[in-house]
């Protein structure tokens, strides 16, 4: 990291505290704090919880939740439910005074979410909802939303274009003769007839692109009934959640359908975590060849499945 980065960081939580009201005495102008306001916000959401469980989920210390507990029971918000015998495991509610304050800064919430977007055209606020959830999936929130394959949406072949040269650059030191190449490869699959059959996959988890893959026909000097896998790429802040082996299976299952007899692709020995999901998919190693390519030394690898 460096000095910047961490200045810029420093800057945007002074500048992002302010525009949304945190420096003011309490919430929304509310009698109550924001860390009571975000505990009545965790009570009313689940109906009834535990300390423990709250400031598990809060990342809070026990002392301090239980003591702001008992402030929320003394103002009425918060009532002790029935418990067996260890009143630390006893679980709360809401009162119908907490669920009247609750409700309202539920709503005042909104209301202040909705003065951020107000000025904005639908450009800026496409683009700053997806940096917030960005932002969110980067620092390990979670994400909730169940892993979606689909077609590419308009614009999106150019970012799979730009993603992918940027991170292989950052990541395995690749030049920009690497960015040239995919730029072909996606240009190819766009200019392939449908027929063969054809597809390329987005990923998408939480509203954000999380990788893509495509498969088309391979070169005839390949022979026919031959489909070749191209361009598995998984983002860096979804990778360790299956994302890779599921385009791969998805391909896989495709290219059978479609009637191919094979599958064959292209990868390098040095990207290893794509390597283990070809060899847990079936793919078998064909052959490889040492070659200079994207400006570093390289060992490229042939793989192969028969379906």
């Amino acid at each position: 990291m460096t000095d910047q980065q961490v200045s810029d960081i420093r800057a945007f939580n002074r500048f992002y505290t302010t525009i949304i009201g945190l420096l003011e005495e309490g919430m929304h102008r509310s009698p109550y704090s924001l860390t009571e306001a975000r505990l009545v916000h965790e009570i009313g959401k689940r109906g009834s919880a535990t300390a423990s469980a709250i400031a598990g989920d809060l990342n809070m210390d026990r002392g301090q939740m239980s003591r702001l507990i008992w402030r929320l029971v003394d103002h009425g918000l918060i009532a002790m439910l029935p418990a067996d015998d260890d009143k630390r495991t006893a679980p709360v509610a809401l009162t119908a005074q907490g669920d009247a304050v609750f409700r309202q800064l539920n709503q005042m919430s909104d209301q202040a979410a909705m003065s951020l977007l107000q000025p904005l055209d639908e450009f800026q606020r496409r683009d700053l909802v997806a940096a917030m959830r960005r932002i969110g999936i980067i620092l390990g929130a979670p994400i909730g939303d169940d892993l979606v394959l689909r077609p590419p949406r308009i614009g999106e072949i150019g970012w799979l274009i730009h993603r992918q040269g940027l991170l292989y650059h950052l990541e395995q030191g690749w030049n920009g003769e690497f960015e040239m190449l995919i730029a072909q490869l996606y240009a190819d699959f766009v200019a392939a007839p449908a027929a063969p059959p054809k597809a390329l996959w987005i990923a998408e988890q939480g509203g954000e692109v999380a990788g893509s893959i495509y498969i088309l026909p391979a070169a005839a000097s390949e022979g026919e009934g031959i489909a070749q896998l191209r361009m598995l790429y998984v983002e860096p802040a979804f990778r360790g959640h299956g994302v890779g082996r599921r385009l791969v299976d998805e391909a896989v299952r495709f290219s059978r359908e479609a009637g191919y007899r094979r599958i064959i692709l292209w990868t390098q020995d040095c990207l290893s975590s794509a390597r283990r999901v070809y060899q847990k998919a079936g793919f078998e190693l064909a052959r490889e060849d040492r070659h200079h390519s994207f400006g570093v030394d390289l060992n490229g690898q042939y793989w192969a499945l028969d379906l």
